[in-house]
Formats: structure tokens, sequence, C-alpha cells
């Protein structure tokens, strides 16, 4: 009995190999699909996607981007509610469109009253392309310049060097378009940020340059009386306008290891039937 064990072992083994092959095959499409971590693919389009219920965006993938309180000393910093937002970006040959989406039952459009206050949805974008600022509105030596909308119908276009350090731009050159839609199971925004990929002015983030660039989200949920710094932020994700790094270095893994499973199997496959045929001689 122990003979036919070991006679089978290697055919066993073989099959255990294979069995790591097959696996490796089924996950090589999803692998190869996956995006590295914080990245916002940007699609090619050849029209205007400026309209957020444009039929153009539903070609565009949407990235799920968490958000949190932001840190800050202004009193219930951490009293915020949007939990997660889903931005979609796409560009023609001149400007780049970014789209923002999240949950909010409610239509906060006034700010009129000391007691009212207005939904806002704001990207951050390192002036400085290459470099990754601090996420809480940059600092002295690394600024940040921020887009914002109002849904007062107000866009604004603003310099800042760290906290409570906002310049806002006379002219600014980023224009929005916004609507209620349904987002998830209920009502929602929908905003499009919309500006030229090139800028000649000092001080705003080129877009068109060969390497990827840094954006975070601001969301406020004027309801909940969110203002300034009380406001739900994402981290540092980016827009892969860099050249292609040739896909994620874990895809490159997973077909080495199927790479070694298909070698250990013809080897284990040759050994037993060379066992098995000594066997049958003796």
């Amino acid at each position: 009995m122990s003979e036919i064990v070991r006679g089978r072992r290697p055919l066993l083994v073989a099959g255990l190999l294979a069995g790591l092959l097959v696996a490796s095959a089924a996950l090589a499409p999803l692998i190869a699909d996956a995006r590295p971590a914080r990245e916002i693919p940007v699609e090619d389009v050849e029209e205007s996607l400026a309209d957020p219920g444009a039929e153009g965006w539903s070609d565009v993938p949407a990235a799920t981007v968490p958000l949190a309180s932001a840190p800050s000393g202004v009193p219930n910093a951490d009293d915020t509610t949007v939990r997660e937002v889903e931005v979609e970006a796409a560009q023609t040959d001149q400007r780049l469109f970014v789209r923002l989406r999240w949950a909010d039952p409610s239509d906060d459009r006034s700010a009129s009253s000391p007691r009212a206050f207005a939904d806002m949805a704001a990207l951050q974008f390192p002036v400085n392309a290459t470099t990754q600022p601090a996420i809480a509105m940059g600092s002295a030596n690394n600024l940040v310049n921020v887009w914002q909308w109002s849904a007062t119908n107000n866009t604004q276009e603003l310099l800042a060097g760290g906290p409570g350090t906002t310049t806002v731009f006379q002219q600014p050159e980023v224009s929005t378009q916004a609507a209620r839609s349904t987002v998830g199971e209920g009502d929602g925004w929908s905003v499009v940020f919309t500006r030229d990929l090139d800028t000649s002015v000092d001080n705003r983030t080129q877009l068109a340059a060969d390497a990827d660039v840094s954006v975070a989200v601001g969301i406020w949920n004027g309801e909940n009386s969110e203002r300034a710094g009380q406001k739900a932020v994402s981290e540092w994700y980016y827009f892969p306008f860099g050249p292609d790094d040739g896909g994620a270095p874990f895809q490159t893994i997973l077909w080495a290891v199927a790479g070694v499973a298909i070698a250990l199997v013809i080897a284990v496959t040759a050994i037993s039937v060379r066992r098995t045929r000594e066997e049958g001689e003796s």
C-alpha cells in the first residue's frame, strides 16, 4: 500500500500545481484591469462633458473616493455627513472635465441668513504638479490651487498656502455646472468642474504636464451647517497624466507565479512518468 501511495504522490503534487496554474489564469483578467491605489483614470473624449447629465459620462470610469472629517480647529469640525464621492475625469485635447457625484437628500442652495449654509464642493491641486503639499490647504512653500463650487451658483478659484490663507483669483479660469440627480438609492448632487489643460498664469496648476497630478476632494453639507474648515475631505489621489508605467506591479508578480507553476507541473509530471516507467520495468 505504501508503495502505491509513494507512486501516486508525484501525481497528487502535479494536480495541486495544475490547480494553482488554473487559479492564476482565472485571476489574471481581474488583476490586469485593476488600478493602482488612489488613481482616478482620465478618459480621452472628443466632445465637451461640461453638462453633468451628458450621455458621454456613461463611458467614463468612476472612482469611489472615501471621505472623512477634515482635521481642523473650528467648532464641530468632526461633525460631517458625506462619507464618499464618485469622481470621474475626462479630457479633450484642450480641456479637463471632472464630475463629482455624492448622495445628499437635502437641496441647500441658500446662504442668505446666519443659520443657512449652502452645499459646496471643491477640488484641490498642488500648484507645482510634481509635488504633494500638506493635505490641509498646502503650506507657504508648497501652494495649492483650489476649485470651489457652491450651490448658490457661485464658482471660485483660490490660491492657498496653509489654513486661513486663501486668496481669490479675480478672473477664474474654472467653470462649473451642477444638477440634482439620483446617486445610489437617493438624491444627490452631480457637479462638473471644467478648465483648460494649459494655463499661462502663475500659481495655477499646469494640467498638461507630462506627469501625474495629485488631487483631493472636499464636500460640505449645508443642511448640517458645514462651512469653512468643517467639511468632509479625501486623502491625495492622482490623475495619471504621466507616461504609462506598464501596469500595477502585482500583475507582473501574478504572471511570474503562473510561470513557476507551469515549470513545476512539467517537472513533476516528467518525474512521475519516469518513476512509473522504472517501476513497470522492474
